[in-house]
């Protein structure tokens, strides 16, 4: 019940995880030490992109905290580290310029995206309650308990598949628009993309092992139902 022979799959993933986050913050540790040709700042980068955009209501707003940035698309507002908002590094024109992509697919109102907001609701309710009924299942041998709780985690996993293509998305939004505007040369775009594709990989990292776990689950059920 407690051991299967996915888990190696699992386990191999984790640490797959486990890499990408070192690397991701390796990667913005090293990028952030060299100067963009353009000299901006990540909130000038920001901001240039947002109005270009035409999206002049948008505002950027400086958090705490490092690697703490995102785009709230309740309150419609980019939010940036610190040391994103303020240095003009490779790692902070792209990382701000990354968000920014996001504001873009929310005023384009860019399909995956608007399915990604009308999955969170339920999706936070189920992986709530997934683990809960997955757990009791398993403990008490009820199946039917084991089969509502991968009911509720099949959304939990969805949600994080259908992040992938939006981040994928607004990373690409980004590095077109960092060059046509003039933010990195071509010889920057190698440092760009190192910067988005390590934290790209932390999403993949995280939605490989609940898929794993899915099919994990999966397996377990159909075969006790076999029996």
């Amino acid at each position: 019940m407690f051991f299967h022979p996915m888990d190696f799959l699992i386990i191999i993933a984790f640490l797959l995880s486990l890499w990408a986050q070192f690397r991701v913050k390796g990667t913005f540790n090293r990028w952030s030490e060299v100067q963009s040709h353009s000299g901006l700042t990540g909130y000038e980068a920001a901001r240039r992109m947002l109005d270009r955009n035409g999206l002049h209501d948008v505002p950027i707003e400086p958090v705490p905290g490092r690697l703490s940035d995102h785009y709230d698309p309740i309150h419609r507002v980019v939010r940036l580290s610190e040391p994103v908002y303020y240095e003009n590094s490779i790692s902070a024109i792209s990382v701000a310029c990354h968000e920014v992509g996001h504001a873009i697919q929310h005023s384009q109102s860019y399909p995956m995206l608007v399915l990604r907001h009308r999955m969170f609701p339920i999706v936070r309710i189920a992986s709530g309650v997934a683990p809960i009924l997955l757990i009791a299942g398993f403990l008490l041998q009820a199946m039917n308990l084991v089969g509502f709780g991968i009911i509720f985690f099949s959304a939990a996993v969805a949600f994080q598949l259908v992040t992938l293509p939006v981040e994928f998305n607004a990373s690409s939004r980004a590095r077109d628009i960092m060059v046509s505007e003039g933010f990195i040369t071509h010889d920057e775009e190698r440092g760009v993309a190192k910067v988005l594709n390590a934290a790209a990989l932390t999403y993949v990292a995280a939605a490989l092992i609940s898929l794993l776990e899915l099919l994990k689950y999966i397996m377990i059920f159909t075969s006790a139902r076999d029996e």
